[in-house]
């Protein structure tokens, strides 16, 4: 280096040094995660597969290992597993199809008197707005509905979809047939000095993200049937799909039940009229209570330990990034790297404390 720039250097502040040798990293990391982000989205089906293989192994997993208990080979359990996991989705979309067919009269009648009961509401209503408005929203509507009509783009969509379904079916038998060998295997390609610490890291984040998957479950599965009793006791038409859409709307945390439930109390106000509107709605605000101060504080806590902002930011850049995917995944990957690197750290700071003296008051 030359004398000038020697002393040019020595002018500089040193926090100025260091605050720009940090900001140039951050660039390069923000550059690798955004070229790393760019790939994940080109192969999206790939990775949502993955994912998703990987939580429904961790919800179906206790099942895999009850059936190998009773003397099952483990690829025969896996199958029964996968099987049966199958057996239920297709059994829901059966009956909620053949519900949907039987009641499509009356459902019709229903839509055409709500349809009306609208109108009034928005021309007699606070609104008051006069027919072209009313006009304009229509025409508004049945574009919307026009531009939702499968085309061509759509159905490479259904074709991506059915070929991530397939994937995640197969991914998901490989991980309860052979998921603790390929762990093992995996391991010996970290260096033995940090095997144990990326074992304990692993071991933590996995325990997070299978609490995770449990709780969810449970508390998708106490909405749907709160919610659920409420609308086939003041029949509401499309129950069955409703309390369907509650259970996989809960899957995402804050977001999803608030939005199954204004659903459920549009169509309630729709088909069944303002009574019914409000009794739904005073349901659902009973079981998003109930949830929000009981369900979650003893299920979730446990599992996940993050701040509900924590959440919600998490939610909001899955959502940005992969949509209604993005939004379900978000908080149990963010609570596999807290556990994880959590899991690192105490392993690190077990294997460099010193060993404990030898108790010499037993003899």
């Amino acid at each position: 280096m030359r004398p000038d720039s020697v002393r040019l250097a020595a002018r500089v502040p040193g926090w100025l040094l260091t605050a720009a040798a940090v900001t140039g990293c951050l660039l390069v990391l923000g550059a690798g995660v955004y070229a790393l982000i760019r790939v994940l989205v080109v192969i999206a089906p790939v990775v949502l597969a993955v994912v998703a293989a990987l939580l429904l192994s961790a919800l179906l997993g206790p099942l895999t290992r009850l059936l190998q208990t009773l003397r099952l080979p483990a690829w025969l359990a896996s199958l029964l597993t996968v099987l049966l996991l199958l057996l239920v989705l297709l059994g829901s979309l059966v009956l909620i199809g053949v519900r949907v067919v039987s009641q499509f009269g009356d459902l019709r009648r229903q839509l055409t008197a709500g349809a009306g009961r609208v109108h009034e509401l928005l021309v007699s209503g606070p609104l008051h707005l006069d027919a072209r408005q009313i006009t304009e929203l229509t025409n508004a509507a049945e574009r919307a509905l026009r531009s939702a009509i499968p085309g061509p783009a759509a159905a490479v969509s259904a074709a991506e979809i059915l070929t991530a379904s397939v994937l995640t079916l197969l991914l998901l038998f490989f991980m309860l047939r052979d998921g603790p060998t390929a762990w093992q295997r995996a391991t010996t390609l970290v260096p033995p000095s940090r095997r144990a610490r990326v074992t304990a890291a692993a071991a933590a984040g996995w325990r997070s993200v299978t609490l995770y998957v449990r709780g969810i479950v449970v508390i998708a599965s106490v909405d749907a049937i709160g919610i659920g009793i409420a609308l086939i006791v003041l029949r509401v038409p499309l129950a069955l799909a409703l309390i369907l859409l509650t259970f996989i709307a809960a899957f995402v945390p804050i977001v999803g039940a608030t939005v199954a439930g204004v659903i459920a109390v549009a169509v309630a106000f729709v088909t069944r009229g303002p009574t019914t509107a409000l009794l739904v709605l005073a349901a659902v605000l009973l079981v998003q209570q109930t949830e929000g101060h009981l369900l979650h504080p003893l299920v979730m806590r446990r599992a996940v330990r993050l701040h509900p902002v924590v959440t919600l930011l998490a939610i909001g850049v899955g959502t940005l990034l992969a949509g209604i995917a993005g939004a379900v995944v978000a908080v149990p990957t963010c609570a596999f790297v807290y556990h994880a690197v959590t899991g690192y750290r105490a392993a690190a700071l077990a294997e460099s404390a010193p060993p404990e003296p030898p108790d010499d008051t037993a003899e």
